[in-house]
């Protein structure tokens, strides 16, 4: 033996009967041929002797056996184990580089989707119930004292304090119930009374070219009869036209109109009509005087009470 082959270091026992069942294992065709024949042990250990000399390595016949006995006895050969739960788990474990990216991705998107849920959605939830709670008993019940306040303060006629007492009551009750709705509406309610009382204008007939003052019709109930109107604008103390809501008494309908016919007897509706012809002036055009602080217009002129937004 050469001077580098006595310097390698001698290899464990156990290690060379490994080292020789998993060469045996390698060299299947060596197996089947000096096992599964006539063919002695002592053949065997000679090839597997030759074989390690090749190699630069001596290996006793006591471990050449060991090795082949150990062959015969499935000794040093790994036989997994059957399948388990346990069994399961080890191979996710081992395999954990494989899906570890893809299943900490999915769980991070859980943590995320469920810390926004509890930490953000829920909070948001939570806040936005107690404001609608806040709003519902505080704030909304807060605004229809605020207006009936001022409704009571500004009126000048008993009914406008009547009306609004019982939109206050329809309107709390509403929002005691949850009914933001019917709360939002009894302070719409509320606030258009209020604003009907503050307004000031004259209702005056329409006197300008190329608009009528007046017509007369036949309503569609009572073809014998005629019904005579002015035509009308509110103007305020500056001379600026309105648009007010007026009910048209021939469909039902109320429509915002800046001009609607105002019906009126025949004998109001003559005058009228013979004050425009003498001069194309109308001197006495004053149909009615809404006041600050009441609800309805204080008529100059005999009217019948009738209204329509379309002629």
């Amino acid at each position: 033996m050469s001077t580098q082959a006595a310097e390698k270091p001698p290899l464990d026992d156990v290690m060379l009967a490994m080292d020789v069942v998993d060469t045996l294992r390698h060299r299947e065709d060596l197996v089947e041929r000096e096992l599964s024949g006539e063919a002695r042990e002592t053949q065997l250990i000679a090839k597997l002797r030759q074989i390690y000399s090749e190699q630069g390595i001596e290996v006793s016949d006591a471990i050449l056996k060991e090795g082949v006995a150990a062959l015969a006895q499935s000794r040093f050969v790994y036989t997994p184990p059957p399948p388990s739960f346990r069994t399961s788990l080890a191979r996710l474990y081992v395999g954990r580089r494989k899906w570890g990216p893809a299943a900490f991705a999915v769980a991070l998107m859980l943590v995320i989707g469920l810390g926004g849920y509890f930490l953000a959605y829920k909070p948001y939830q939570a806040s936005q119930a107690e404001a609608a709670r806040i709003e519902l008993s505080e704030k909304l019940p807060a605004q229809m004292d605020a207006l009936y306040q001022s409704i009571f303060t500004e009126t000048k006629v008993q009914q406008a304090a009547i009306e609004a007492e019982e939109m206050v009551k329809r309107g709390k009750a509403a929002a005691a119930e949850g009914d933001r709705a019917g709360a939002q509406a009894a302070i719409a309610a509320l606030s258009g009374l209020r604003d009907q009382l503050r307004q000031e204008y004259s209702l005056r007939v329409v006197n300008r070219e190329g608009v009528q003052s007046g017509f007369w019709s036949f309503p569609e109930i009572n073809t014998e009869a005629t019904n005579y109107y002015l035509v009308v604008e509110a103007l305020d103390p500056q001379g600026k036209a309105l648009s007010l809501p007026i009910l048209n008494e021939e469909n039902g309908a109320t429509e915002t109109v800046a001009m609607w016919g105002v019906r009126v007897p025949e004998r109001v509706y003559r005058a009228v009509e013979a004050d425009k012809r003498d001069d194309g002036i109308i001197q006495h055009n004053i149909v009615g005087i809404k006041q600050y602080g009441f609800l309805d217009v204080d008529y100059t002129m005999p009217v019948l009470g009738g209204a329509v937004t379309r002629w």
